[in-house]
């Protein structure tokens, strides 16, 4: 499959096509929009992945341009613009995904292969013709169970014929579609990888004629004999011939993994330490005009074409830097790039704001000099395991979660209301524990009595995997369906009909909160209380700024950017009230969790406080699993809000 890729980062183009190139795709890379404008009108791709700060023609006007001409083929947008007017502007115009960086590789390959999905003629996870068997999810072929050595181009020739089996592709197309635009091979090359891809396939046992020609037209794929040439879903096609069935069987087995092994991690772990070596003078000498320009800006110097070049630099330091997993690093510049974008017109007072932003994020590129393995990716993306007798729910799942960077495993229930929990795991099936379980009852009219197998496999797992959240899914809406799912044990609940993005992102709203530790600013007068808190909270895995001047309140709101916020009432200069104000003044803070912790036990204190916007006060002195508690308890409220 071809991919254009159009960004102007060399860090993350380089980051990027090795990634893509080892999950065989062919890549090409040019760096503006018109360039990626002419390649996209000259050449056929599968696929367009751009960024939307580009030289010469913005992305978003480029996505434009190709859909008023009327090209329809997908179309993923790639930027650390992390806003929803950004997404919504993309889509607008016509995208078909959007990914903000840093991204997960993962997720990265997992979305590609879902919109290549979308606009083929077999939009199924796994790709089947007879009993040949391709899984683009580990990339592994089989004919009739035995294992196909394939290159990279016998894959890829492979995998483009079983996309489109229906079609007969002309050699000129198989060059088009399979070569990059600086690549020019003969005819010859062509028609060499078909005849050792035909010999593979023959001595794993296929007829010599499973790539037929037809004279003077090109290849396609003959219909198996007695079945009609057709593309249908692999369980239909699997029910009709055993064979298949098992290798769907057990490819299903292989989907989950996606851990690399040890030493590709190591070469991949390598690999980003020798483009960091070779980068970080790049950065550097970035860093050194962010420098320049914020010295300009405090002598009122600073002119549009220089802001906006130090805009760009933020922009591409935001966006490589999360690449090495150098997340506050990328924050810095996220920072950055927020405000030299014309949040408001920039002015000398702001030279203070900047210059700590610049020097933080050049300390943090300095002091780095070796990405270790735990700072990228595992590359091990979410396992959510789906207890469901429902097909065709269970089918609309797929896609949807595979799109959001998902595993999906599906657990062999049968009949939900006969089925029996044995003392051997329900995760023997899947080879390793999940992350989410979605338990979904069939349809039923009347009330689920007390002792049904219902509530007995719920009941079940929620007992033997207490920390496993468990979301559980019926089609009664009532108080007492909800209140036996609570008692027994599950998290969440959902009423059929959900549709499948909604359940997706009620599992990624689970899941979200314990990935990332969470940043609590907190700003108080007091240094030796103020002192004490980072150790109070340790045990939760909160990561803590404390502050002591209400004066550098904005300064160190901006650049450290909290998931929760906790105030004293009385300090001086600015009050704690008057802070909550102006932090409730500017949407993009309204929603922020704010904590007051104060001395002050009066009830009209507290009252001022909910007042001006607070969500939660608390007096001292308090113990460190109440302050926690609280915290926890806002964090999920706003990720509530989030689904």
């Amino acid at each position: 499959m071809k991919i254009l890729l159009v960004e102007d980062d060399d860090l993350l183009i380089k980051v990027l096509t090795k990634n893509l190139a080892t999950h065989h795709y062919v890549v090409d890379v040019v760096k503006d929009g018109e360039m990626g404008w002419t390649y996209g009108s000259t050449f056929e791709y599968d696929l367009i992945v751009l960024d939307i700060m580009l030289p010469k023609l913005d992305g978003i006007s480029l996505c434009k341009r190709f859909r008023t001409e009327g090209y329809t083929l997908p179309i993923l947008l790639l930027t650390a613009q992390d806003t929803i007017t950004a997404k919504v502007q993309g889509l607008d115009a016509g995208a078909d995904d959007y990914m903000v960086k840093p991204f997960d590789s993962v997720e990265l390959i997992a979305r590609i292969r879902a919109l290549l999905r979308r606009g083929s003629a077999n939009p199924f996870p796994l790709l089947t013709w007879g009993d040949l068997l391709l899984n683009p999810s580990t990339c592994e072929v089989t004919y009739n169970g035995r294992p196909l050595n394939l290159t990279t181009m016998e894959y890829d020739l492979l995998e483009l014929l079983l996309r489109d089996c229906q079609h007969v592709f002309s050699t000129e197309e198989l060059l088009d579609r399979l070569w990059s635009s600086e690549e020019f091979p003969s005819q010859a090359t062509v028609r060499s990888h078909i005849r050792r891809v035909r010999h593979k396939l023959v001595s794993a046992g296929a007829p010599q004629d499973f790539i037929a020609t037809m004279h003077g037209r090109g290849y396609y794929l003959k219909a198996p004999s007695g079945e009609e040439s057709t593309v249908t879903t692999v369980p239909e096609h699997s029910s009709q011939n055993p064979s298949v069935k098992t290798q769907f069987q057990e490819s299903l087995k292989d989907v989950p993994k996606h851990i690399p092994p040890v030493d590709s991690q190591q070469q991949y772990l390598a690999f980003l330490n020798e483009t960091w070596t070779t980068n970080k003078p790049k950065s550097l000498e970035q860093i050194a005009i962010l420098l320049q320009a914020v010295r300009d800006l405090q002598a009122n110097q600073l002119k549009p074409s220089q802001q906006l070049q130090a805009q760009q630099i933020a922009h591409k330091l935001a966006g490589s830097l999360g690449i090495f997993g150098l997340t506050k690093t990328m924050h810095l510049a996220r920072q950055l790039e927020y405000w030299l974008g014309g949040r408001e017109p920039l002015q000398a007072k702001h030279a203070p704001l900047m210059r700590t932003l610049v020097t933080a994020l050049q300390e943090e590129i300095d002091h780095t000099t070796l990405i270790e393995m735990s700072q990228i990716p595992s590359g091990q993306s979410p396992l959510l395991l789906l207890m469901s007798s429902d097909t065709e729910f269970n089918q609309s799942l797929v896609s949807v979660a595979a799109s959001r960077g998902i595993r999906l495993e599906i657990a062999p229930v049968g009949d939900m209301a006969q089925t029996t929990l044995i003392e051997e795991s329900i995760f023997d099936f899947v080879g390793q524990q999940p992350d989410v379980i979605l338990l979904r009852f069939p349809a039923i009219a009347s009330p689920i009595p007390q002792g049904s197998k219902f509530w007995e496999i719920l009941q079940t797992l929620a007992q033997r995997y207490p920390n496993l959240p468990i979301i559980v899914m019926g089609d009664r809406d009532e108080l007492d369906d909800r209140l036996q799912v609570m008692r027994r044990g599950g998290k969440l609940f959902l009423v059929t009909p959900t549709p499948p993005e909604q359940v997706i992102d009620a599992v990624v709203n689970l899941l979200r909160g314990d990935k990332i530790p969470h940043k609590v600013m907190i700003l108080d007068d007091d240094q030796n209380w103020l002192s004490n808190l980072p150790t109070l909270l340790k045990p939760w895995g909160f990561k803590v700024t404390t502050l002591a001047d209400p004066l550098q309140f904005w300064t160190v709101l901006q650049a450290v950017t909290p998931d929760a916020l906790i105030l004293d009432v009385n300090m001086p200069n600015i009050n704690g009230f008057e802070l909550c104000q102006i932090l409730r003044s500017d949407p993009h803070w309204q929603r922020l969790p704010v904590l007051f912790l104060s001395v002050l036990t009066d009830a009209t204190s507290q009252n001022q406080a909910f007042s001006v916007g607070a969500d939660d006060y608390l007096c001292k002195p308090v113990m460190g699993v109440e302050l926690a508690n609280r915290i926890l308890s806002r964090l999920q409220r706003v990720r509530a809000w989030a689904i």
